[in-house]
């Protein structure tokens, strides 16, 4: 492994013009047919490429003729006939949590792998629900011109998966007694199953294919182990029903690590496949619900070390009479919990489900996780649009008929963009290795807790108080 990780990025543009966000209304009443028309001055050239599309649509190409709502037509036309409008199609896309920017984001840095930049500056929120009511606190920059993804000095991003012992026990011989298995990753995610199920065998080869190139590890379901050539099991995870897992040892011999779904015998099924193979780390998937935090504990007392924490796909958990909390929330609880019992370096914790964002990756390692699960975004690369009506049968623009090489790409790339914030976060931060980023609170602020201390003083006082002021 190379001392500095680099992630190789390559532009790969998208299968299909990417549905644009903002569009020009042309009114022709009054349009004189002007030489200088402020359409071929597009500084995008916006109307003349999607005009040679419109010409040879079958003509291989680079899809370029998205508008960019510079405006410059719109108060350029002499006759004040443009206006700019919201697109239809745009708003359609994704759901309540998988924005429509979200989604055309994904898009953008999956072509390139470059940070997306914003000519017009932060138009979002500043609170919200979920990751949305976090602020992580960038304001120790040392050093500017030497921090973050162009600077000089190195930021490591690497993790490790597995139990760090608090000390280290030897015996009579001075050999060691507990020793620990530890799989180090070169970037604090694992590329994981989507939440409804891989639509093709050739996704999972293109997310096994970019995990070899990101040197992490892609989940992949049991169905779909047999296709994976061995040269590439170091980088799966194979993820197995726990029922099942001693079904196909042949086939786990030589993993590193194997993830089970919760289940009631996970215990005997985890010391079975000890047995077979004594170095294997055991990973337990456990949905997050309103009991997680007992789960956690409980596994990691029968000697699991790798609790893989997984949300729905808008990172709520399941919970009780309707009320469930953000995956944030359950993380910041399982971590603190861990701190006080002084068990934490014990156990790797991995949180799944609602990760859409870059920033989302260092905010919930914030929280209290140790690496994230990737898994609707990988989709998105490669043109998923997160359709609102539920998963179809037959995906609207066939995901699954997308080319191996093409599909880890584009993976590769939005990934590289990522891990280019998720440095400069660091950067910022004055923190040289993510490892320290873990549970680190302090870095950033809640909105529920500025809320709670800017208002509890008004929360104490009686209603004569506050009317009088």
């Amino acid at each position: 492994m190379p001392d500095r990780y680099h992630i190789h990025v390559v532009p790969t543009p998208g299968r299909f013009q990417r549905i644009g966000k903002y569009g020009t209304a042309d009114w022709r009443e009054d349009c004189s047919r002007c030489k200088n028309c402020v359409k071929h001055r597009c500084l995008y050239d916006v109307y003349r490429n999607e005009g040679t599309h419109n010409r040879t649509p079958d003509t291989p190409q680079e899809p370029v003729f998205e508008c960019k709502a510079c405006m410059s037509c719109v108060q350029g036309c002499t006759k004040g006939l443009l206006s700019m409008a919201l697109n239809p199609g745009f708003l359609a896309l994704g759901d309540a949590y998988w924005k429509p920017d979200i989604i055309a984001s994904t898009w953008v840095q999956s072509d390139a792998g470059r940070i997306p930049v914003s000519g017009a500056g932060y138009r979002g929120r500043f609170s919200g629900p979920g990751f949305d009511s976090m602020w992580t606190d960038m304001s120790e920059i040392v050093r500017p011109t030497r921090d973050g993804i162009h600077g000089r000095e190195y930021i490591s991003t690497a993790v490790d998966i597995g139990s760090k012992p608090l000390r280290l026990n030897f015996d009579e011989k001075g050999e060691l007694t507990n020793p620990s298995s530890l799989i180090e990753i070169q970037i604090p995610a694992i590329l994981d199953a989507a939440p409804w199920g891989d639509p093709s065998e050739a996704l999972v080869k293109a997310r096994v294919t970019a995990a070899e190139h990101l040197h992490t590890l892609a989940v992949v379901p049991e169905t779909h182990l047999a296709a994976i050539p061995p040269a590439q099991r170091r980088f799966i995870l194979p993820l197995l029903d726990c029922e099942d897992a001693l079904e196909n040892t042949d086939l786990l011999s030589g993993m590193r690590m194997i993830e089970l779904n919760d289940g009631a015998s996970i215990i005997e099924t985890a010391e079975k496949l000890r047995e077979f193979n004594k170095d294997v780390l055991i990973a337990v998937r456990v949905i997050a619900r309103h009991d997680a935090l007992k789960r956690v504990l409980d596994l990691h007392e029968a000697g699991i070390s790798v609790i893989h924490l997984s949300a729905d796909h808008h990172g709520r958990e399941v919970g009780e009479n309707g009320k469930t909390r953000f995956i944030r929330d359950v993380l910041r609880e399982i971590h603190g919990n861990l701190v006080q019992r002084g068990v934490r370096d014990e156990v790797t914790l991995i949180a799944s489900g609602g990760i859409a964002l870059a920033e989302h990756m260092p905010k919930a390692l914030i929280c209290g996780a140790d690496l994230v699960g990737v898994d609707i975004p990988l989709l998105i690369s490669i043109g998923c649009r997160v359709c609102k009506n539920g998963h179809h049968t037959v995906c609207p623009i066939g995901l699954s008929q997308a080319d191996v090489s093409y599909a880890a790409q584009r993976m590769v790339n939005l990934m590289g963009a990522w891990h280019s914030q998720l440095i400069e976060v660091l950067g910022a931060m004055g923190i040289r290795e993510v490892r320290r980023l873990r549970g680190e609170t302090g870095r950033a602020m809640f909105v529920e807790d500025l809320e709670r201390d800017a208002f509890k003083d008004l929360a104490r006082a009686t209603p004569e108080e506050v009317k009088a002021g």
